[in-house]
């Protein structure tokens, strides 16, 4: 598989989350300037955006990888270092023991590369919390260690959520790197080999998919039931659901962007796609996001702009308070417009039907 380094070890400007905020905002590396965000939630009386209550803990266990995809958000890679300790980790099995949070998405990078993660599984498996591992799959073949990983998903109930951006190898290796797809391939036969994705289990196995250029995913409906009959005709793979997802105009994809000349354009297509309805199922509404450093976030692309929660008593998971942050404000910018175009888009999805 071919590794390239990640924007942070490029030295890139775009590593600079205030620089995408300003790229974003018409300051910046661009004059094109948009309605804002706010204004459309408050066409439709929804600002301030508020929480309708937190169901989902979301926890980015670390920014290192053993891909480095051209769209990723997060500027993963190989060669970051930032990983979730365990005392950190232990701070949040405090507040999920203490809380009634029933669901616990993990991500990263490979959340599946810190040292700890075989262990926190299988404390929250103890809490009997609805566990979510948003799992790369080559991860899975990448080195002997993780070979038990279907096995060890499914002792502990995990649902895994893999990206897999096409059936074919071409645009799947295009986007995620050489040699992602025959071992993507691999890793989800390993998966159905143990009941994952096979229907009348209870082993829970979705795929993400993403555009591979500048522009928004299909119905996704249609995409799945094309999915579902490609993987089986030509792999015999099945799995559970489909998600489509928007590509969030930040890092890597803000960087594509503007390298190919689509950065205007594609901002023009998600400001023409606002969806009020989607709008008001954004999965901040329901969701906190925890940085591996132990910041709160309202969701993941915040986290990875830096934009902390708005309740500064607590910002900082050892400052923990679950009323106060049920009646925050969310904090939004134009980056925003991607979950809210066309049927809307969140990590487990489209919003609206």
């Amino acid at each position: 598989m071919k590794a390239t380094k990640s924007m942070q070890a490029q030295g890139n400007r775009l590593a600079n989350t205030m620089i995408q905020l300003n790229v974003l905002n018409g300051k910046d590396m661009v004059d094109a300037k948009f309605p804002l965000f706010t204004d459309k939630l408050k066409e439709i009386n929804l600002f301030p955006l508020k929480p309708s209550g937190i169901e989902i803990f979301q926890i980015n266990m670390g920014k290192m990888c053993n891909q480095v995809c051209a769209h990723c958000h997060v500027d993963a890679g190989p060669d970051r270092k930032e990983i979730m300790t365990k005392q950190t980790l232990e701070r949040c099995l405090e507040i999920l023991k203490n809380t009634d949070i029933k669901t616990v998405d993990l991500t990263g990078g490979a959340p599946e590369m810190n040292p700890h993660f075989f262990w926190f599984v299988e404390e929250l498996s103890k809490l009997g919390k609805h566990i979510i591992d948003r799992c790369n799959l080559t991860i899975i073949v990448a080195n002997k260690k993780y070979h038990r990983l279907p096995d060890f998903f499914k002792e502990h109930g995990v649902e895994v959520v893999s990206s897999l951006p096409y059936f074919s190898e071409k645009r799947t290796d295009s986007q995620r790197g050489e040699g992602v797809f025959e071992q993507s391939i691999r890793a989800l036969k390993m998966l159905n080999e143990v009941g994952y994705g096979i229907e009348g289990t209870e082993q829970k196995l979705n795929l993400v998919y993403n555009p591979s250029g500048a522009f928004l995913p299909g119905d996704q409906s249609s995409l799945e039931a094309e999915f579902k009959r490609q993987l089986k005709r030509k792999f015999d793979i099945q799995f559970n659901n489909l998600y489509a997802i928007t590509n969030i105009p930040i890092s890597r994809f803000l960087d594509y962007l503007l390298e190919s000349g689509n950065y205007e354009a594609y901002m023009e297509k998600l400001v023409t796609a606002y969806n009020p309805m989607a709008a008001r199922n954004v999965m901040c509404r329901n969701t906190i996001s925890i940085s591996w450093d132990g910041y709160l976030y309202d969701c993941d692309f915040n986290q990875m702009l830096d934009l902390k929660v708005s309740e500064r008593s607590s910002l900082h998971i050892n400052d923990f308070d679950i009323d106060k942050l049920n009646n925050r404000s969310i904090v939004l910018n134009q980056h925003c417009y991607g979950c809210t175009a066309g049927a809307g888009s969140s990590c487990g999805g489209e919003v609206t039907g």
